[in-house]
């Protein structure tokens, strides 16, 4: 009999259960600049917004949210609004039989500050200074996005998938208590009504070396971790009962092998210290990355982290 998705090396070591040698997989947003991506984001819309995702870019919205009323311009998702996300998911889950999938979705600090700014932003200035000159508008906006987030993982795990990790990618600018203050209670809600769902739920964030404990106590089974600071330091921050996704920098790739091998080596090694650890990068994977150096890389990581498990 084949073993299903469930009895993967990742999803095993998600769940902190003992594995035969550290999983590995890697982020890369290719599909901004592919024209099949292209083609299927002009015939729709996104929760009634005008949002492009411009190549060498990232999202632009055209109206910013800047008033109070614009809140209101949010509307909720439906499975109807994404068929293409259901179709892809429902495709690959029998294309890759055992091998799991993961679901994908932003956070809403993330979300909003793409809403705020009008794009992407160096440092979030306008979306922080709403955050703490408007609160009541600030609370309202993350309220109806962690709703449109949920909805938006929940259908990718009725089509399939065995995973889901909420991207948090710019929450790194935020102090501890500006998190826990007006955006910890938002992720919450998400993780929490993915509860039931019984798939892993993995939260991750880049820049957010002082704000691990918060992640972990956002409620997801995995915290991921950058490359700013070691597994073992992040194992100590987060809370018991998570496991720990990461954190090659994804500079290293673009290294002679020499470099790059013990490094590797490294974060397996603090990476032992985690109830559970799935290698991966700190961030995606560069564009100019070799994609043999990743398979090289996971070829070490194997090898390297192979171990003996009892039955």
């Amino acid at each position: 009999m084949t073993a299903g998705p469930g009895e993967s090396l990742f999803l095993r070591a998600c769940r902190r259960e003992p594995v035969p040698a550290t999983p590995v997989w890697y982020m890369r947003q290719a599909g901004r600049s592919l024209p099949e991506y292209r083609a299927v984001r002009d015939r729709y819309s996104t929760v009634g917004l005008d949002i492009d995702i411009k190549p060498g870019v990232g999202p632009v919205t055209a109206e910013p949210f800047r008033a109070e009323g614009d809140v209101s311009r949010l509307r909720d998702l439906e499975p109807g609004d994404v068929p293409f996300i259901t179709d892809a998911v429902t495709t690959l889950v029998a294309e890759l039989g055992a091998t799991p999938l993961i679901g994908f979705a932003g956070a809403p600090f993330t979300l909003a500050s793409y809403l705020i700014e009008g794009g992407p932003s160096k440092n979030h200035e306008r979306t922080r200074a709403l955050m703490y000159g408007n609160p009541a508008m600030w609370h309202a906006l993350l309220g109806r996005l962690a709703d449109i987030t949920t909805a938006f993982l929940r259908i990718q795990v009725a089509a399939g998938a065995t995973a889901v990790q909420l991207f948090d990618s710019w929450v790194g600018v935020l102090s501890p208590g500006d998190y826990a203050s007006a955006v910890l209670p938002h992720s919450r809600r998400i993780f929490d009504a993915l509860a039931g769902l019984g798939v892993p739920r993995i939260h991750f964030g880049v820049g957010t070396s002082e704000l691990l404990r918060l992640m972990g106590a956002a409620g997801a089974d995995v915290v991921g971790v950058d490359w700013r600071v070691g597994l073992d330091e992040a194992a100590r921050r987060v809370d018991a009962g998570k496991a720990l996704q990461g954190n090659l920098d994804p500079a290293l790739l673009l290294a002679p092998w020499p470099v790059l091998e013990p490094r590797v080596r490294q974060v397996l090694d603090q990476g032992r210290v985690a109830e559970g650890h799935v290698f991966n990068l700190g961030h995606g994977v560069l564009p100019q990355t070799d994609p043999g150096a990743l398979a090289r890389v996971t070829d070490l990581v194997h090898e390297a982290s192979a171990r003996a498990v009892k039955p």
